[in-house]
């Protein structure tokens, strides 16, 4: 697997899925390598490594790379883009460096490898050739799982690229990026990979009607939830203290919305929606910003100042658990979604959803949420007070919610990665 959402320093949705199918393959028997793209030179002595490695894996969001002269800087472009080739360097974990500040971030490996600066490098080359970028790894794997489209491929390995969404394509006014690149880079995965991983029937759909001939090595698996994330039954009692200690809530007195702020999540159009509707209890945000959020949150300081909107840029899973599990209702009227993972959350820890039924989010849901239009800020509104007054409806949408989230648990999740692993393995493509 690749290391390259999981080496972000605030988790995405897609380390999430990275994190979840590491633990997913290990309870499968699997031997599992991750490789990493960081700025660590494969000349550093094996103890440098480790050091370097988790230097750079706690950095914060905002900080900078080693700074480099112009002469080396334009050496090293240079080499980076034109060289195809790359060779993995194992990152040794020998107990000496304390990683315990790092355990909600780490996936289950068995070896942690890195190529230097490999995703960038990757990137350039690409853009300039057109061509994959090749990396040897000691001891290949049987299959190397790529858990975002990246132009790299593992020799000696099947290599099983995951397509989340086509949102780019699909929705291109609400993402950045040149999407010349990133149709091209689609075009040549579905063309050349072995095979094709997705996460809904809606996605397998969007693929399908960009590129119909991947049919037969495309996959879903759907996506589960990561166990360590979940609330266990002692922590129950505490809940109530945090949340009233750490954010001045109490238990049922809040809505909530998780997640990245940015266009596709229809974050501008639910905080309007908020702000009109008729009720005490405030809306707490947890997110950070992403892109073109100008318009998106044109409205949100209104709502901190008036005291509607609590806004949070990040937390630890166990606190966010906590604020899932305490919540009136997560609030999630996306405009797209490949999978939908805070929608599956919320379901199984029994906490109602408001929802849209954009991509893959019916599926995810089932019976088990309020379905409102995500392109009608009124019906979003009237769908926050519903679940405001109704005490029935919420009680309803909390016992139905576990039963939906159970079908998608750990154990089926990894039915449906075997049948994918073990058909790729028998394909001779």
């Amino acid at each position: 697997m690749d290391g390259y959402n999981l080496a972000l320093p605030r988790g995405t949705g897609i380390a999430t899925y990275a994190r979840t199918l590491t633990h997913c393959l290990k309870a499968m028997g699997g031997t599992v390598d991750v490789v990493y793209g960081m700025d660590i030179s494969p000349r550093m002595s094996a103890d440098l490594r480790e050091i370097m490695f988790f230097d750079i894996l706690g950095a914060s969001a905002g900080a900078g790379g080693p700074k480099t002269s112009t002469a080396r800087w334009v050496r090293e472009y240079v080499a980076e883009t034109v060289t195809g080739r790359r060779k993995a360097v194992e990152v040794p974990i020998s107990g000496r460096v304390e990683v315990r500040d790092f355990a909600q971030r780490l996936p289950a490996f068995d070896r942690l490898l890195n190529v230097r600066r490999l995703f960038r490098a990757a990137g350039r080359h690409f853009r300039s050739t057109g061509r994959f970028v090749t990396v040897s790894v000691p001891n290949p794997p049987a299959i190397m799982h790529w858990t975002y489209p990246l132009p790299i491929r593992v020799k000696g390995a099947k290599n099983i690229y995951t397509i989340h969404d086509l949102v780019p394509l699909r929705l291109p006014q609400t993402t950045l990026g040149n999407k010349k690149d990133h149709f091209k880079l689609i075009s040549a995965l579905a063309e050349s990979a072995d095979a094709i991983c997705t996460v809904s029937e809606a996605s397998r759909e969007e693929i399908l009607s960009f590129f119909p001939d991947v049919n037969k090595r495309l996959h879903n698996t759907y996506q589960s939830f990561e166990p360590s994330t979940a609330i266990d039954a002692a922590r129950e009692a505490g809940i109530t203290q945090e949340i009233r200690e750490l954010f001045g809530l109490r238990p049922g007195g809040f809505f909530l919305f998780f997640g990245s702020l940015e266009p596709k999540k229809n974050i501008g159009r639910l905080i309007e929606a908020f702000l009109m509707a008729r009720t005490d209890r405030p809306l707490v945000i947890v997110g950070a910003m992403s892109w073109k959020t100008e318009d998106e949150l044109r409205f949100l300081e209104r709502g901190i100042a008036a005291g509607r909107i609590q806004k949070l840029d990040y937390l630890p899973a166990p606190l966010l658990a906590a604020l899932i599990r305490a919540a009136r209702a997560v609030l999630f009227p996306s405009l797209s979604e490949g999978f939908g993972l805070p929608v599956l959350e919320a379901l199984a820890w029994g906490t109602p959803v408001l929802t849209s039924r954009e991509g893959a989010l019916p599926e995810v849901a089932g019976q088990a949420a309020l379905f409102v239009d995500a392109y009608d800020g009124a019906a979003i509104s009237a769908g926050i007070e519903e679940l405001d007054g109704n005490d029935a409806l919420c009680a309803g949408l909390s016992e139905q919610g576990p039963r939906q989230a159970a079908r998608f648990d750990m154990k089926k999740y990894e039915e449906r990665l075997g049948e994918m692993y073990r058909s790729v393995l028998s394909s001779g493509h």
